[in-house]
């Protein structure tokens, strides 16, 4: 309902039409009405394309808090089906059975890795641990001279305690852990690695790495050029992230009996082993691939997008390594996540089916102590893609996986 002042609906649509108002000032025209705003929005879109927006119109979140917190010029959004996989049981740093939300429009996909998490089950479960954990930024400097930049580096590791009480005044969550220095002639990247609680925490460590950077300015001769000097690094592959990790490290791992080889996955360890090594290996290799596995980013994002993570993080998170090694009654499988990017707090994860899904895994919001809810999650999407990875590769030994599709009519 408009008030005085305001514009009516036609005379905001009108406006809109001549160009004499932008989208992006619809909400100050309406007097700060959201849900009347992005009505209009859609209205216009609708009004310029000729176009019935019925669907994109229909949704259940908040919108006044996305368009505070996610989004801009908002319509409406987008809807994903969402399935779950499990129960799943996990061990380590995530204990418990757990339902693993997918939201995914790839046939065929919750149903893999639901026979994955059935034949982990039936093993025992599966182990997994993040043994690493730090998010990272990592801006590019410009030095005079590399005698300068050497020096520069040295009075960074000199004044380290002074540049940790910096960045941790910019946030009663982050931990400054360590500052990686690397020089490319007189160019200095220095890489912040950062503890950031039960937030994926990117924002976080961009802020406290820009204070950090004034202050390293004002004492070297170092100009810094660009807050992110593609080192951290941030939604790219690469093989830093391979090495050195992001966010969290985590590591996975299950023994898979003859029996359940058999039973639950209908092929055997040596057909399994020989597909690892074909395709995750030598195929991997050939192929230049920064890590060697089936298909990580298949699970993740699907995760992602349930959980509301940033999903161009699935860049990150895909680089990794599958393991398989054939044992007297069975064989071992694993998998390496170096570079895995989770929150439960923050971003995309207080949007209403979003919190939902964590809720599933009883990991939504702040963990106590601090940060366990995002180990304990990272711990359950590794459990989630070795499950996944053991799927696909029985699938593919056991010439399975086109028969798959075709039978789900994908």
């Amino acid at each position: 309902m408009e008030r005085k002042g305001e514009m009516s609906d036609e005379e905001v649509l009108s406006a809109l039409m001549r160009g004499d108002l932008k989208m992006h000032e619809i909400e100050r025209a309406v007097g700060g009405d959201v849900p009347r705003a992005v009505e209009l929005r859609r209205a216009f879109v609708e009004r310029k394309t000729g176009k019935h927006l019925r669907n994109i119109g229909n949704f259940s979140f908040d919108a006044e808090m996305a368009m505070r917190r996610n989004i801009e010029n908002m319509i409406g959004a987008a809807q994903i089906p969402m399935g779950v996989a499990g129960p799943l049981l996990c061990k380590g740093d995530a204990s418990g059975e757990f339902f693993i939300p997918l939201a995914t429009t790839e046939g065929a996909l919750v149903a893999s890795v639901n026979r994955g998490c059935a034949a982990i089950n039936r093993s025992g479960g599966a182990y997994a641990f993040v043994i690493a954990d730090g998010m990272t930024r990592a801006p590019v400097f410009r030095a005079n001279s590399v005698q300068d930049a050497i020096n520069a580096v040295n009075f960074i590791r000199d004044n380290e305690d002074k540049m940790r009480e910096i960045a941790e005044s910019t946030s009663k969550h982050l931990k400054l852990k360590e500052i990686q220095p690397f020089f490319v002639g007189r160019n200095v990247f220095l890489r912040f690695v950062c503890e950031t609680g039960d937030a994926m925490g990117m924002n976080m460590v961009t802020i406290a790495t820009d204070e950090v950077s004034s202050f390293i300015e004002e004492h070297t001769s170092l100009r810094s050029i660009a807050i992110s000097g593609n080192v951290c690094v941030d939604k790219k592959p690469s093989a830093v992230n391979l090495i050195l990790g992001r966010g969290k490290t985590v590591i996975a791992d299950v023994f898979l009996r003859d029996d359940v080889v058999e039973d639950v996955l209908k092929t055997t360890k040596d057909a399994m082993f020989e597909v690892v090594m074909r395709k995750c290996f030598v195929g991997s290799a050939f192929s230049s691939s920064l890590g060697f596995n089936a298909h990580f980013a298949n699970i993740i994002a699907a995760i992602f997008i349930a959980t509301g993570q940033d999903v161009a993080h699935t860049v990150e998170g895909s680089l990794g390594f599958t393991t398989a090694e054939v044992e007297e009654g069975g064989i071992h499988f694993a998998v390496t996540l170096p570079s895995l990017q989770v929150g439960t707090v923050g971003g995309g994860t207080s949007l209403g089916t979003q919190r939902e899904a964590l809720d599933i895994m009883g990991v939504s919001g702040s963990g106590s102590p601090e940060g366990s809810n995002a180990r304990k999650f990272a711990a359950i999407v590794a459990c989630a893609v070795l499950a996944g990875e053991i799927s696909l590769i029985a699938a593919i030994s056991a010439r399975h996986l086109t028969q798959a599709h075709m039978r789900l009519n994908r």
